[in-house]
């Protein structure tokens, strides 16, 4: 059997999540086995019951009111258990902020080796061969785990979230007991960011500013531009957080997120190869930016040699047009 942990937000499973059940579901196929889903937390089970239909025959639940909000001993503690219980062969992850957490405690607690990051998964010779960035995105990787279970998290936007045709299954829950100190942190209260939009791990189209942006006031072109454009977030590079004119949950690239969408507009980001790792995986590029030697004019599909504030505002009208 594969596993596969399922991600949830303020009541909602992720998109990420049902991409890596999918692949679970396609590559367990592939070796003539089942999948099952994870869910941890509290009230789960009132959660869409469609999780079936993306590949899961099992969905256990592991219910307590202390992991009613996340925390790393908590969820690691009860996924432990659960593996050592039915001894999956493979337990998938989305590679979020949330399954790079977990993730690498579960192989930590289990003794087991990890693959992180994943790109591409392929069945060889009755074996999970795995494929990862290596070098800031610069070569990849192609490697297979010694250790069972292989433990690995997926990229999201990566692997298709296709609905495997399954119309309902089994849902199991299991008991779980959390000890007096084994959640050595808590979360007390959770603060939304005002107007927080989608996040720019999950969203289809990106649209990110760097330096070129010249301003924190001047990020609000970039969030006119996204308010058009369905399923978009706003990214941005490293630069622009350091200097304070964005929230570090916008920041692309080595040390900030790693993105995959389908569209990704780069504005007055002259291209660091820290950013370049972050979201070359891209579909399609679009680079608009002053200096004609920038680097990110490198990996760019398309690139306009421009002023952004020019070329932004026109951008939008003519999106407007063609949405409507």
């Amino acid at each position: 059997m594969f596993l596969t942990f399922i991600e949830t937000r303020e009541g909602k499973i992720k998109k990420s999540s049902l991409e890596a059940l999918s692949e679970a579901k396609r590559r367990a196929t592939d070796l003539g086995t089942g999948v099952g889903a994870v869910l941890i937390g509290k009230d789960v089970d009132c959660l869409d019951p469609g999780i079936f239909s993306y590949g899961a025959a099992i969905v256990f639940l592991l219910e307590h009111a202390e992991l009613a909000q996340y925390s790393t001993q908590g969820f690691a503690g009860a996924l432990q258990g659960l593996v050592k219980e039915m001894a999956p062969e493979a337990v998938f992850f989305a590679a979020t902020a949330m399954g790079k957490d977990l993730a690498p405690r579960l192989a930590a607690k289990l003794g087991v080796g990890l693959a992180s990051d994943c790109t591409a998964i392929a069945v060889k010779d009755g074996k999970l061969e795995f494929t990862r960035p290596i070098y800031a995105g610069k070569a990849f990787l192609t490697f297979r785990l010694k250790s069972t279970p292989q433990i690995a998290t997926l990229r999201p936007n990566v692997f298709a979230a296709a609905p495997a045709g399954n119309a309902a299954g089994e849902v199991v829950k299991k008991a779980i007991t959390v000890q007096d100190g084994a959640i050595k942190g808590r979360v007390v209260e959770l603060i939304k960011e005002s107007g927080a939009e989608l996040d720019v791990t999950e969203a289809d189209v990106v649209v990110s500013g760097g330096r070129g942006m010249k301003g924190p006031e001047n990020f609000a072109l970039l969030k006119e531009l996204s308010a058009v454009i369905p399923r978009s977030a706003v990214g941005a590079s490293r630069s622009a957080v350091d200097s304070g004119w964005i929230g570090h949950q916008h920041q692309v690239g080595q040390t900030g997120k790693t993105v995959s969408p389908g569209l990704y507009l780069a504005f007055g980001i002259s291209g660091a190869i820290q950013h370049l790792a972050g979201m070359s995986s891209s579909k399609v590029i679009v680079a608009v930016n002053k200096d004609a030697e920038a680097p990110i004019f490198k990996v760019a599909d398309y690139g306009i040699v421009g002023d952004l504030f020019q070329v932004v505002p026109a951008l939008k009208e003519e999106l407007k047009k063609l949405l409507e």
